[in-house]
């Protein structure tokens, strides 16, 4: 089994990709919205990808996080709402916003496992800063690290008792990030003390099963790589200062952030 997780070009398994795909033997596979068009498409596609391998652990992932980001929409699907709305709940009451955010990502896990998707890449742990970028906005759980961890723990327990397992991102932090990262690539120029409140939820967090790199360079720890690609910062500070020693996998690597062939991109994550 190769380490390496692969996209579809639509919503069904072409024979050049069958054939590829069963000689690669990835790790699993990522759908998008072009791979998406109801339930009975998405559970077959889902059922092909597992008959392939034979493989009943290989992970089958989406971006399903409510909000803007969601590759399953309506009407086939329900309409989650984003982040934010359990941050501005948590304002008004805590313990009910937890147990909203436990129980809206237990329904977005249920439609998942309907149609075989194992994990999803969620939550977001990015921590909010004002005058940032609006690719996290209202995508995040909040601005103080503490909400973001308690919100991000109940949305890692209500996937799982959904059937789906969560992916923690974007390690080691992505809510001071001044651009999009999809379009070019973000350098944050904060301090190491600045960065502390960042790594905070994630150290709260860092037992979860899964997590995600950020394709962002933090001059405070390696001024020439993104995180994504940094042995320093998944060494020194995503296995060690945060802790976290479960699966981790990179930001996509087609995003503009990066510069270089897949190929190339692929063996940096990795080494």
């Amino acid at each position: 089994m190769k380490p390496v997780i692969f996209g579809l070009s639509g919503p069904s398994l072409t024979p050049d990709e069958r054939a590829f795909f069963a000689e690669a033997q990835p790790a699993g596979y990522i759908l998008f919205k072009r791979n998406i068009v109801d339930r009975a498409q998405v559970r077959a596609l889902t059922d092909h990808l597992r008959a392939l391998h034979g493989r009943d652990d290989l992970l089958i992932m989406i971006d399903q996080e409510g909000g803007r980001v969601a590759r399953m929409q309506p009407p086939e699907w329900p309409g989650f709402p984003p982040g934010a709305m359990f941050d501005r709940l948590y304002d008004i009451a805590p313990s009910s916003a937890i147990a909203a955010a436990r129980a809206n990502a237990r329904a977005i896990a249920l439609t998942l496992a309907e149609v075989g998707i194992t994990v999803d890449a969620l939550p977001l742990l990015d921590v909010r800063q004002a005058g940032a970028s609006d690719i996290m906005g209202d995508r995040t759980l909040g601005a103080e690290p503490m909400r973001v961890a308690a919100l991000g723990r109940a949305v890692l327990e209500g996937l799982a008792d959904g059937g789906v397992v969560g992916i923690v991102k974007h390690m080691p932090g992505h809510g001071r990030a001044l651009v999009d990262s999809h379009l070019e690539l973000p350098v944050v120029h904060a301090d190491l003390s600045a960065l502390e409140t960042d790594l905070g939820p994630f150290r709260t967090l860092n037992q979860a099963p899964m997590g995600m790199t950020a394709h962002v360079v933090y001059p405070a720890w390696d001024a020439e790589r993104p995180a994504s690609l940094s042995p320093t910062v998944i060494g020194e500070i995503i296995r060690e200062r945060i802790g976290f020693d479960g699966l981790l996998m990179s930001d996509d690597l087609d995003m503009k952030a990066l510069q270089g062939s897949i190929p190339e991109l692929a063996a940096g994550v990795v080494a």
